[in-house]
């Protein structure tokens, strides 16, 4: 049975058995904003109502960090305008990371339409094992790059499981965005980390929000905040 995270828990990555889980994959999964709107008709004669979708645009990310909180790597969209980037000191986005220990399936513009199809809209699957050995602390976080806050967004939930992309075998652990009210009003979600601790990898869910209108406000703050 899935793990429901709750903001601030710590868990081991030590599947039932014992066996240690170092192939998985971090998806975030939500909806379109469905609506009502009038269509048709002429003279005032003869509209109906129909349902439409906003898309909405929630970007997956994650940086890491050695040791001593020096940024190493990251992992997020290419569509970032490098020159937005390069006043916060970084690089462009990139879809692999160094080692390819992690990979991001892309940028998901618009969230699903006509429900939950069972399926996350933005991943980045992990394999721990290729990791570079300067690798300590992996960050994943979320922005929402439209007009609405995370209270708004349906169905939007965070989850970490084996499989691939296209397919969930086993959820390993799971995080309910929208169920938290402290979101309302927020655009930026630092969801967790996975830490170094010896030889082994653990991860805490730290749930924090804040207002940050661009994803280079989340990674200065998890920079100078959470990664020292």
């Amino acid at each position: 049975m899935a793990i429901n995270l709750q903001k601030g828990q710590r868990i081991n990555l030590e599947k039932s058995s014992g066996a240690k889980l170092t192939q998985f994959c971090v998806g975030v999964n939500w909806g379109g904003i469905e609506y009502q709107a009038e269509e048709g008709g002429f003279l005032g004669f003869g509209k109906k109502t129909v349902t439409k979708t906003k898309d909405v645009d929630l970007d997956l990310s994650c940086v890491m960090y050695d040791e001593n909180g020096n940024l190493c790597d990251h992992l997020y969209s290419p569509l970032y305008r490098p020159e937005l980037l390069a006043q916060f000191g970084l690089n462009t986005g990139k879809l692999i990371s160094i080692t390819g220990a992690m990979r991001h399936t892309g940028d998901d513009l618009e969230g699903d339409k006509g429900g939950d199809d069972g399926l996350d809209n933005e991943i980045i699957t992990v394999d721990l094992t290729k990791l570079g050995s300067n690798i300590h602390r992996i960050f994943f976080f979320l922005n929402n790059v439209g007009e609405e806050d995370f209270s708004q967004v349906p169905y939007a939930k965070i989850r970490m499981y084996e499989g691939t992309p296209v397919k969930v075998d086993s959820v390993y652990a799971e995080y309910n965005v929208v169920a938290e009210p402290q979101y309302r009003g927020k655009k930026a979600l630092i969801m967790g980390e996975l830490y170094k601790k010896g030889e082994d990898w653990k991860f805490n869910a730290i749930g924090d929000a804040f207002e940050d209108v661009f994803l280079g406000q989340t990674i200065q703050r998890i920079t100078q905040n959470y990664a020292k």
